[in-house]
């Protein structure tokens, strides 16, 4: 019977176990190649090849349509809900144009604010309420007007987004 000669760290198994190093150098060049992927040019933009939805692959900035609400502000720029769509006294769920995940808040009629769904106790993602903006996490509870804690561990508000609403109520930012 013949013994092999360990080629590499052993771990007490009949096999070579990977090291520290190792390990850490490819999950190193996986990100690399992650972040390389994800930052090729934008569809429609300048360059890209790519033609923007008009065809032209020039960016327009009227005639834009929400994918969320399906409406174009008149501003030209997207709309990311209408005021009709916040109920009073209540919150909407939405998306910035940046991406930004948002809580649209109707404190009273005509009163729109934005927030962040990032809870400051413990970076949770907080949703709408019942009169409130709430953290399933641990039970913050968030004012609809200032963002201010009501209620649990959470001290800090929630950071309010800047949107701006448009003569027709669509909501842009």
């Amino acid at each position: 019977m013949t013994t092999r000669q360990p080629t590499g760290p052993r771990c007490g198994h009949d096999h070579p176990c990977l090291t520290r190093r190792a390990v850490l150098a490819v999950g190193g060049a996986a990100g690399v190649a992650t972040l390389a992927a994800c930052s090729g040019p934008e569809t429609g933009s300048p360059g890209s090849g790519t033609p923007s939805a008009d065809g032209t692959g020039e960016d327009t900035p009227s005639g834009t349509t929400s994918p969320e609400t399906g409406e174009t502000s008149e501003q030209g720029a997207e709309a990311i809900a209408n005021v009709s769509d916040v109920p009073v006294g209540g919150a909407l769920a939405a998306t910035t144009a940046a991406g930004e995940a948002v809580l649209l808040t109707q404190p009273t009629e005509g009163e729109i604010h934005a927030f962040s769904t990032v809870c400051t106790h413990q970076g949770c993602t907080v949703e709408p309420g019942e009169g409130e903006l709430s953290c399933p996490c641990h039970g913050s509870t968030f004012d609809l007007g200032s963002g201010a804690p009501l209620a649990g561990p959470a001290a800090a508000a929630l950071p309010e987004v800047t949107v701006s609403v448009g003569e027709d109520g669509s909501i842009t930012g």
